[in-house]
This record gives C-alpha cells, structure tokens and sequence, in this order.
C-alpha cells in the first residue's frame, strides 16, 4: 500500500512508553494523522534478545506499513538498539526514525563534568551506547543506571506511587550525590515520570534531558524534505492499536489524552 502527505505518522514502542513521542510529535505537527502500535502483549523489551526484538518490532512494523505510515518512528531505545538496522534493511523504501540515548546535548551542557543517564539494562549495555558515550562523552563521567522495574510502573499506571518514588530515589539519589547536573531519560517511558523525578530532584541542580521534543523535529524535517508534510489545516486524527486486547487499547487512548497537554 502506497503513502502520500495525508497518509499517517507510525509511531511503535513496547506499550505506553512511546505516547512521551507521540505527544511530542502531536505538538510539533497538529494537523498531522498518526498510528500508534503498541505491543502491549509482549511488553516489556528489556529482558529479550536482539533477535526476539527484532521479530516483534518486524511485525509491529508491518502493522504500520498496512496502515500505509509514511514514516515510522521507532519510539523505544531498546528496540531502536535492537532493530532498526534490520528494518533499514528489510524495507528499505520506507522511512524509519530511531532513538539513541541524547548523550551529546547532556556531555556539551554539563556544568558539573558529571551526567546520568537512566535507560534500560538492554539499552546501556548495547554497542550503540558504548560507541555514542564514546563518541560525545571523553572526559565526562557518566553514570549510567538500569531503570529496573519502572517501565511496569508505568504500564500499570502507577507513575506517581510510593513504591515509584522509592524506586527513582534508589537510582537518582546517587547520581545527585556524585553532582550529576544532567539526567538523560534513554527509555521513552521515563519522561512519563517526569512529575516524580522533579520531586525528588527538588532545587538540587539537575537538569532533565527528554529526547522526545528532538525526535519530534527531526521527523518533521524529514517529512519536509520528502514533501510529505500535510497540507491540511483541520487537527489531526489519531488511532491507537495494539497486540493486546481492546482494553489496552483504551488505557493508551487515556494515557494520550491524560499526557498530552502536560509540559
């Protein structure tokens, strides 16, 4: 099935991490439809291998292209880590936009030479990540920590509980010990935690870099050099599915809705 400008941005993650790109993008470009697939059966990625991965983002993907997506936005680290070579690779007409942990504008920004990065045991232990900290972070002490059992938390809507607290305090308090003043969320699902972490951060000097807004904008350059952006003027349509049940599909359309005005 053929794209064209008024054809739908594709958006694919794991479950509800990936609603921290898609209200990016619902911002950025309003007048633009999107498609969002959530795998919310098979959710989370971070225990998997490269080759699962891959086999559950393909299908996903061909979701998208069934609903004509004309650019897909892989909004999950771990299956941007994992995958998104071998879908350059198997389509390669399409347009894919993937995620890396947003360590250069954390390394270039630093005041205190020190930066946190919260991310998935998948992601932080990838090549991907060992080349970029490389690449952008000579010099700079990085403290890079799993984020073990929050993207649960988030799939089960528990984003402001006790026992999410505990848990972010368990891995942020040491960075803010060791004067980390900058925070890179390299899980889309983080951002969704955003109200919590501010509270644990307080007036202590940390800042939190969220990598959604770039995303936003570099798919919507994208889209302009292809001549793809829509010309329409009315709001954009929004449809969500999944590989769940319908009521997963629902709790997404809730967390759209509940997130999409937030700053």
């Amino acid at each position: 099935m053929t794209s064209g400008k008024h054809s739908p941005i594709g958006i694919i993650d794991s479950g509800m991490g990936g609603i921290s790109i898609w209200t990016e993008i619902v911002r950025a470009m309003p007048h633009e439809n999107t498609v969002y697939w959530a795998d919310t059966a098979h959710c989370p990625y971070g225990g998997r291998t490269k080759d699962e991965i891959t086999a559950l983002v393909s299908a996903g993907v061909e979701n998208l292209i069934a609903q004509k997506a004309k650019i897909i936005v892989v909004a999950c680290n771990t299956a941007t880590t994992a995958a998104i070579a071998a879908l350059r690779e198997r389509w390669p007409d399409q347009s894919f936009v993937g995620l890396e942990p947003a360590v250069k504008p954390a390394a270039l920004s630093t005041r205190s030479g020190t930066i946190g990065i919260l991310g998935t045991a998948y992601t932080l232990g990838s090549d991907m990540f060992r080349r970029t900290t490389e690449k952008y972070a000579s010099g700079i002490r990085v403290i890079a920590t799993a984020g073990n059992g929050l993207v649960e938390q988030v799939e089960n809507d528990r984003e402001t509980t006790p026992e999410t607290e505990n848990l972010l305090r368990k891995y942020i308090e040491p960075m803010l010990e060791a004067r980390a003043d900058k925070l890179v969320l390299a899980c889309t699902h983080f951002p969704l935690l955003a109200d919590t972490i501010r509270k644990i951060i307080g007036d202590r000097d940390m800042d939190i870099i969220n990598p959604a807004p770039a995303v936003a904008r570099h798919t919507a350059e994208l889209l302009r050099e292809r001549h793809l952006l829509t010309d329409r003027k009315s709001p954009g349509s929004h449809r969500f599915l999944s590989s769940g049940t319908e009521t997963d599909i629902e709790r997404l359309r809730a967390k759209a809705e509940q997130y999409k005005n937030k700053r």
